[in-house]
């Protein structure tokens, strides 16, 4: 089977490209599905075993690591190499460490540190699939549809944070740890087969600046130099990592914000829960059938605006009026894939083909190294005010950044730059 090679942006329109499409899209949510519940499993094994927030906490810390740290070099090795064959290898590792999970627990051998090293791998895993898939989906389907399909992967995201929970519980119920890692297996090796058959357009390699092989470290320098040459694209990334910052505690604080403040219990963190997860589904299916505005940056900046009103109705919910708490979290969710998607859709069709693996690592690099240092403020500011108040601030944050930005020429001008790429080009 051959891969096209493409010099350039793809086509507006490609024959089959929906059967092509959706068909390795189908795989890849089917492997989402079981890793989800391998994640429940996993989260629910530690807690039951150890009964540690602490234990808890390591074990996101440890997933979090390769993210952070690695991930801009995954981006350099993702445009150096075939993505097909990325995608395959990480699946499979992923399908590699869910096999070994699955024989410790049948085996009685599962211990703590077992967590934390297939945690670490299987992140690695997610880590080089991710920005594989991205970067190769703004080469299969058409520039116009992006947005659509960015509304669609945050529908998804949304049903499986609602579904995911319960169906883990059940599925806890009915068989045993190592069934459940069995399901992560079958699911990830589902992922694989599509991407045996169906084949990827491959962008051409970007030439090395003195005309030779690139190295990795160099690779890794030319995104930083690419996002940083592109004024309206750096300071869309510097907002997205305050967003993740200001943002990312809401769900680590969700259980205090229904206990402490609400005097709520497990009923009411459930409808908070699924508040947050219907309002994802919905404004991702939004999104899917209506696109957004011409403007993409547009429907970002209205979505950030929406996002902050629905944060601040969280904040400025009394004790006693948690049905107003539960509408700030839907419409929380709804703008979630509002704001994301148009941004997602703007990368992947002003981004040059070859710089995508890097521009989308160094994008995931700054938002999960928000997340420790968010809380890490986040927890006693909590703790001295009340959680409500970092939801109140988070609200600001969001609506002032959604209105400043439209006054920021190289935002609003972003899908007009057509990239250093293109314009070093122009320039020869």
């Amino acid at each position: 089977m051959s891969e096209q090679v493409v010099p350039g942006r793809q086509p507006a329109a490609r024959e089959n490209w929906k059967a092509r499409f959706f068909t390795i899209w189908t795989g890849q949510q089917l492997s989402s599905i079981g890793s989800r519940l391998g994640r429940f499993a996993l989260v629910w094994w530690i807690t039951a075993t150890t009964g540690s927030a602490t234990v808890l906490a390591m074990a996101t810390l440890v997933a979090l690591l390769p993210e952070v740290l690695l991930a801009p070099f995954v981006g350099a090795y993702v445009d150096r190499h075939n993505r097909r064959r990325i995608m395959i290898l990480a699946d499979g590792f992923v399908a590699l460490a869910s096999a070994v999970l699955a024989y410790l627990f049948w085996s009685g051998q599962m211990q703590v540190w077992h967590v934390y090293v297939i945690m670490l791998a299987r992140s690695l895993g997610e880590t080089l699939h991710w920005p594989a898939m991205q970067a190769s989906t703004s080469l299969m389907v058409p520039e116009r549809h992006l947005a659509r399909v960015a509304g669609m992967n945050s529908t998804m995201m949304g049903v499986l944070s609602v579904v995911a929970p319960p169906l883990g519980a059940l599925l806890l119920e009915l068989l045993p740890l190592h069934g459940i890692m069995a399901i992560d297996v079958i699911t990830a090796l589902l992922a694989i087969v599509p991407l045996l058959f169906v084949g990827i357009p491959q962008p051409a390699p970007r030439p090395a600046a003195s005309g030779g092989a690139t190295s990795l470290w160099a690779g890794v320098r030319e995104g930083l130099t690419y996002v940083r040459a592109w004024p309206g694209l750096f300071r869309i990334m510097l907002m997205a990592a305050l967003l993740n910052f200001m943002l990312a505690p809401a769900g680590t604080l969700q259980p205090i914000l229904v206990t402490k403040h609400f005097g709520g219990g497990a009923l009411q963190l459930g409808w908070s829960n699924s508040a947050w997860g219907a309002g994802v589904i919905l404004g991702g299916l939004v999104l899917s059938l209506w696109g957004g505005f011409r403007r993409r940056v547009i429907t970002s900046l209205a979505g950030l605006v929406g996002l902050g009103l629905g944060a601040g109705m969280v904040g400025l919910a009394s004790a006693h009026l948690f049905a107003v708490g539960l509408a700030g979290l839907f419409v929380m969710g709804f703008m979630n894939p509002i704001v994301n998607g148009p941004l997602m859709a703007t990368v992947q069709a002003k981004v040059a083909p070859e710089m995508q693996g890097r521009v989308f690592t160094i994008m995931q690099a700054l938002a999960g190294a928000m997340m420790p240092l968010s809380m890490a403020i986040a927890g006693p500011v909590a703790d001295a005010l009340g959680v409500q108040v970092w939801f109140l601030i988070g609200g600001l944050t969001c609506i002032a950044m959604g209105i400043g930005a439209l006054f920021v020429p190289s935002i609003m001008n972003l899908e007009a730059h057509a990239g250093p790429a293109a314009a070093e080009a122009a320039a020869d």
